[in-house]
């Protein structure tokens, strides 16, 4: 049974709120003085506190209980009850927490939709913890190429911040995990992380799901703004959200507030906003797809994430990190794909890291652990993905020194690759002298960076 901590003044209105509130099933704890309340919140448990801002301490009202209950317990719902608050009062609450204002003389209708939103609410940011802890505790950014590094560095950097990040990339490539890490090292990583994908809605969906509905029968449907206060938003494949709704996104980066489709009263929000894109926003700019001035709200730092296949010397980190944790997760034992196995580097990962990802699996669960077998895997796994890739043999009927060119070429251009165009480490694993490297590139014509 839910817990309701009732802090009010009014004798009258303390039992007037309990019966109501007992009528559905709710336990409830009534405090009529500020002491009272600093007692039980000390020493008790509730799930919900409906809180008066006029109290009997003239020194200590309810913003002052307010900060004493989030100090306690950060995600407990506190609805404020006032006949006469200001403008002022009422941002000030949202910004330290408070989930909604109740207005003297109360609706009741409102006040049982408020209760039911509020442990909606409660419940939300409970299951979110528990699949962000199993999401964050599982995967993490892999990768030792100078592009994964420069990401790090620049997440690193912006985790104590507020910025509004861009993160562009294709797909699969790990646009989404990006954005979650940043959540987690960020000010906010105890609330909410909300995704809202602007690929999986219908146009005309989009109003309703991100800013609520006001329906018919006075009760309310939380979009994803009201979901995601006081932690973070990520609009996922922010370019397929309408221009029209681009207008009204706008307008709650520039003001925190907005209305539910159908609603008069304004709601006011305290989100970090992320987004993400595969596609050009500058060439959707020009083709009248995206605002330009919605661009530059959310582009404030931009984290461009690389092919896979421009970072193939990550491949074996990888294959490591991946065949560690799916085993672990499927109960499964850990085989082994062998990193040096070529077609991991000349394939296109069109898929990318989530390619990569998918493959691992599939060898995990079919795999009978023999080399022979893993192998066939794997390559049954790229067969349909490599039609433009070279194929890799030999022409058996050119001149042996044309074919030991050949040989030679896709030989070197691998080695380069796996080991991201670094000369010495590619010299090294090769058993050649740096130099011999050098003149034997430059015969070959193999341009290098």
């Amino acid at each position: 049974m839910k817990k309701i901590l009732i802090v009010d003044d009014e004798k009258d209105i303390r039992i007037l709120l309990s019966t109501i509130l007992k009528e559905e099933g709710y336990n409830c704890i009534l405090a009529g003085t500020v002491k009272e309340a600093e007692d039980i919140i000390e020493n008790d448990f509730f799930d919900l506190v409906l809180l008066d801002i006029s109290l009997d301490d003239k020194k200590k009202d309810g913003v002052y209980l307010l900060k004493q209950i989030k100090k306690f317990n950060k995600d407990i719902p506190v609805i404020m009850i006032s006949g006469h608050a200001t403008i002022q009062v009422a941002v000030e609450s949202v910004k330290l927490g408070a989930f909604e204002f109740l207005e003297k003389p109360f609706n009741t209708d409102r006040l049982l939709n408020f209760t039911k939103r509020a442990f909606e609410n409660l419940d939300l940011k409970k299951e979110n913890k528990n699949l962000n802890k199993l999401f964050f505790d599982t995967y993490k950014i892999i990768g030792e190429s100078e592009e994964i590094k420069k990401i790090k560095s620049v997440i690193k950097k912006i985790s104590s911040t507020e910025t509004r990040v861009l993160i562009l990339g294709p797909a699969g490539s790990g646009k989404e995990l990006v954005a979650r890490t940043i959540h987690k090292s960020s000010l906010r990583k105890d609330f909410p992380f909300v995704v809202c994908n602007g690929a999986l809605l219908a146009p005309a969906s989009f109003d309703r799901e991100l800013f609520g509905v006001e329906n018919s029968d006075n009760t309310t449907t939380v979009g994803f703004f009201e979901k995601a206060n006081n932690g973070t938003l990520l609009i996922d494949n922010v370019s397929e959200i309408p221009l029209e709704t681009q207008t009204k996104i706008l307008r709650v980066l520039t003001d925190q507030k907005f209305y539910r489709v159908n609603g008069n009263k304004e709601i006011l929000t305290n989100i970090r906003f992320l987004s993400t894109s595969s596609k050009d926003l500058r060439k959707e700019i020009e083709l009248g797809n995206f605002r330009e001035d919605l661009f530059q709200r959310l582009s404030v730092v931009v984290i461009k994430l690389p092919d896979l296949k421009t970072r193939t010397s990550d491949i074996p980190l990888l294959i490591e990190y991946f065949m560690e944790k799916i085993s672990k997760n499927l109960g499964k034992k850990i085989v082994s794909i062998d990193p040096n196995y070529i077609k991991l580097y000349k394939h296109t990962w069109s898929g990318n890291v989530r390619e990569l990802r998918n493959l691992v699996e599939r060898v995990i669960i079919l795999s009978d652990g023999t080399k022979e077998n893993i192998e066939l895997l794997v390559n049954e796994s790229m067969e349909t993905k490599n039609s433009n890739e070279s194929s890799g043999f030999l022409d058996f009927n050119s001149p042996l020194k044309t074919a030991r060119e050949q040989f030679e070429r896709e030989y070197l251009l691998h080695q380069l690759k796996k080991n991201a165009s670094n000369i010495s480490k590619t010299a090294e694993n090769i058993g050649m002298e740096r130099s011999a490297l050098h003149r034997k590139l430059t015969s070959l014509g193999i341009v290098y960076k």
